[in-house]
């Protein structure tokens, strides 16, 4: 629904900056950008999507837009061997995920925590009368050291609010706060605060271009 909508509103066309709506040349473009064999090119196609912040506990933010969606399937692909992402495998991606845009705020809890589950941090676009609500928001617990995240699987569909508990033995080491908005409640070529709250106290911030990223 949220794909027709921001269609019908764009009135069909490509918008500037990010496009919520991928062209089937965007398509293939990402497919090719996954993809490579060259290893810094990807590295600088995904630069300007993680974003560092380094204020306890919030490590980093990552951003997963409709293209990068597609770049980081792909990509996963290739690593693994097997037989190349095709076009029409991201289009079932892109529907799946209803063109959202996925911010991941990265967590690492001091060794001493007695924590749980993740705490009930929550994350917002911009503030005041501009402020974004996320559509869904996931709190994912950690127990072991992060791995490097530069080629995930495939952002999953969005899911509901859902407490997460600790694994008997396993202390938790940090966490994943992962939200997901609408593209339609968001100006593709804009720049927003991400605003990371534990209630009405701010954690940590950071400031995302949409202009700057596709």
């Amino acid at each position: 629904m949220i794909r027709a909508l921001c269609l019908a509103l764009a009135g069909g066309v490509a918008l500037a900056a990010y496009d919520p709506i991928l062209s089937p040349l965007a398509v293939t473009d990402a497919i090719v950008i996954g993809q490579s064999r060259v290893e810094a090119q990807r590295a600088r196609f995904h630069q300007p999507y993680r974003l560092a912040v380094s204020r306890a506990p919030v490590d980093a933010v990552e951003i997963v837009t409709p293209f990068r969606r597609v770049v980081l399937a792909a990509e996963a692909r290739a690593r693994a061997g097997a037989t190349a992402f095709t076009q029409r495998e991201a289009l079932a991606l892109l529907a799946e995920a209803d063109s959202r845009v996925e911010i991941d705020v990265e967590l690492t809890f001091h060794p001493l925590n007695t924590y749980l589950g993740v705490p009930a941090y929550f994350v917002t676009l911009g503030e005041g009368a501009n402020v974004v609500q996320p559509a869904s928001l996931e709190r994912l617990p950690l127990f072991s050291p992060r791995v490097d995240r530069l080629s995930p699987p495939p952002p999953v569909a969005p899911t509901p609010v859902t407490p997460s508990t600790s694994q008997p033995g396993q202390p938790l080491v940090g966490g994943t706060v992962i939200t997901q908005f609408d593209s339609c409640a968001l100006n593709p070529s804009g720049a927003y605060d991400i605003v990371i709250r534990e209630g009405e106290k701010e954690i940590a911030r950071a400031r995302v271009d949409l202009g700057k990223l596709r």
